[in-house]
């Protein structure tokens, strides 16, 4: 089978949710923007495109409906080029990286768009009428709240509230000098709004110390250890990559960052759910044939400090090796987008920094892991 490459990918600047410059920005115009932003710097020929794979957690209101069929005639794609809205929560994104795969697999295309967008500005968490079911409310903890299940993870794996707060402390020290040196210019996309136009992430708080996170109070349990400078923000964000046969790549001058080695899908306890990328990393890792040791580029979704901490521990993780320009907590999450964007991000590190394999994972609410494995292209 003809090799499964990632030869682009793009991102919008992360802005917190509500009071963000990208607040008042329509998802799907922000998108299609990302989108468009994608196809000028790659070249891609885009009558070539055979799907649009948008993944996104919240798909309604301004980004409801088929919203990548939206995008793609926003992104003034050829009426030719499908699209499809993929949901799995937080690994939306990545699911829509991982069914492109698939289609390549069967002989169903050779090249895909795969994005994920998320407003949590105009589309709230849980969406705007939620009905969860009773029965399953009353015997599972499937609709426990994120903050909760953080708490949960930290009390199993006893990690303080000084190991949350190094982490984020040390999240945002990279992700403000990765800015500041200008490595974040080449994935994002800048912008344009009423205001003008958006260059940068507003999402990053450069300087935080320490002693600015033990000031704050817990955020979900009076008691607890898990506050809002240990969480990753409310964030308003899309991101996009481009995944091509590696034939397609090389017959087209396309610049290929990785090859994607494997992927994995895993399931956990929801009201842990942060420990999901374990077992789904575990797997990736297998299939692949390589362990940790091997890991040259780890992104590791930081939903929240205590399930990164616990999932760097039990994978046996280099954190030099670890989010490299930073993680969530620094640069944000909006939740459909974050996939996408740290697969790109492994990608584009791989290439960067010279290494061999790369792994890009996640926690999903409701309790599920995912997981992606790239390779070098020599």
């Amino acid at each position: 089978m003809d090799s499964v490459v990632i030869v682009g990918y793009a991102r919008s600047p992360f802005h917190l949710a509500n009071k963000g410059a990208l607040a008042r920005v329509r998802p799907d115009d922000l998108a299609a923007q990302v989108v468009r932003g994608l196809i000028a710097r790659t070249g891609v020929e885009a009558a070539d495109i055979e799907d649009l794979i948008v993944g996104c957690a919240f798909p309604e209101g301004e980004q409801g409906l088929n919203v990548a069929r939206l995008i793609g005639l926003l992104s003034d794609l050829p009426l030719s080029v499908g699209g499809m809205t993929v949901n799995r929560f937080c690994g939306s994104s990545m699911s829509a990286i991982h069914i492109a795969m698939g289609q390549i697999a069967v002989g169903a295309g050779e090249a895909f768009i795969c994005a994920g967008i998320e407003s949590m500005s105009r589309v709230p968490m849980m969406g705007f009428n939620p009905m969860p079911n009773r029965a399953l409310a009353e015997t599972s903890a499937a609709y426990m709240a994120m903050g909760e299940t953080a708490e949960n993870v930290a009390t199993k794996y006893q990690i303080s509230r000084s190991d949350q707060e190094a982490l984020a402390v040390e999240s945002q020290k990279r992700a403000s000098a990765a800015r500041d040196a200008g490595k974040f210019v080449d994935e994002i996309v800048p912008i344009e709004t009423k205001a003008g136009l958006v260059e940068q992430d507003g999402t990053i708080r450069g300087g935080t110390t320490a002693e600015d996170l033990a000031g704050l109070k817990p955020a979900f349990d009076a008691k607890g250890s898990v506050t809002a400078g240990t969480s990753s923000p409310l964030t308003d964000g899309a991101s996009a990559v481009l995944v091509t046969t590696e034939s397609y790549a090389k017959a087209h001058g396309l610049p290929i960052l990785a090859r994607i080695k494997s992927v994995a899908i895993s399931g956990c306890a929801p009201e842990t759910m942060g420990l999901g990328p374990i077992l789904s990393s575990q797997k990736a890792m297998e299939r692949a044939g390589i362990s940790a040791a091997d890991l040259d580029v780890v992104e590791l979704n930081e939903a929240f400090a205590s399930q990164a901490i616990a999932c760097i521990k039990d994978l046996g993780l280099d954190t030099a090796k670890t989010n490299i320009d930073g993680g969530a907590i620094a640069i944000g999450h909006p939740l459909g987008a974050t996939g996408a964007r740290i697969v790109g991000k492994a990608a584009s590190l791989l290439k960067r920094e010279g290494g061999k394999y790369a792994l890009a994972s996640q926690c999903i609410g409701g309790g599920q892991g995912i997981a992606t494995v790239l390779e070098a292209v020599e």
